[in-house]
């Protein structure tokens, strides 16, 4: 029989001592950002440190990323996750610290950076959220593009 869960109180003595499935997670493995058979057990898996650029109207220059340790932070998001997060759960992060992000017609366009084999920064296209309504990139985990290596960053553009 498993613990109870302690940090949840009434709540869990209600259900008697069962904890109810949050949001990201659904009995079966089909949470709320899709239902991929060959899910990551969160539980089990570390995260990581995903740093996250974001701009009003645009995105930064790829000379802003030119040199390791001068990026501009004063835009920078730092988020601990999972590989498999997709660009919608990252969209909803934002969404917590950019105002601009929670307007229902707001774009927020990924694009990944990354060093290629001489050492100089790239970036690459991810996809593109949304915030009112559903569309492809939604679901699209971060480990689905086969140049995403832990340590890369992410250049967020917002789009009220």
């Amino acid at each position: 029989m498993p613990p109870a869960d302690l940090g949840r109180g009434t709540a869990a003595a209600a259900l008697g001592g069962v904890r109810r499935p949050g949001p990201y997670e659904r009995p079966g493995g089909s949470g709320r950002y899709g239902g991929r058979s060959n899910r990551l057990d969160r539980s089990q898996t570390c995260p990581f440190l995903l740093r996250v650029f974001h701009k009003i109207g645009n995105h930064h220059s790829l000379e802003a990323f030119a040199v390791r340790g001068k990026e501009p932070v004063d835009d920078e998001l730092q988020v601990y996750t999972w590989p498999d997060v997709t660009l919608r759960e990252l969209a909803d992060l934002v969404k917590d610290v950019a105002p601009e992000a929670r307007t229902p017609t707001a774009r927020l366009h990924f694009r990944l950076i990354y060093p290629d084999k001489s050492g100089k920064n790239v970036m690459t296209e991810l996809g593109e959220v949304t915030t009112g309504k559903r569309g492809p990139d939604d679901f699209k985990p971060l480990s689905s593009t086969s140049k995403f290596q832990t340590g890369d960053l992410l250049d967020l553009a917002i789009y009220p």
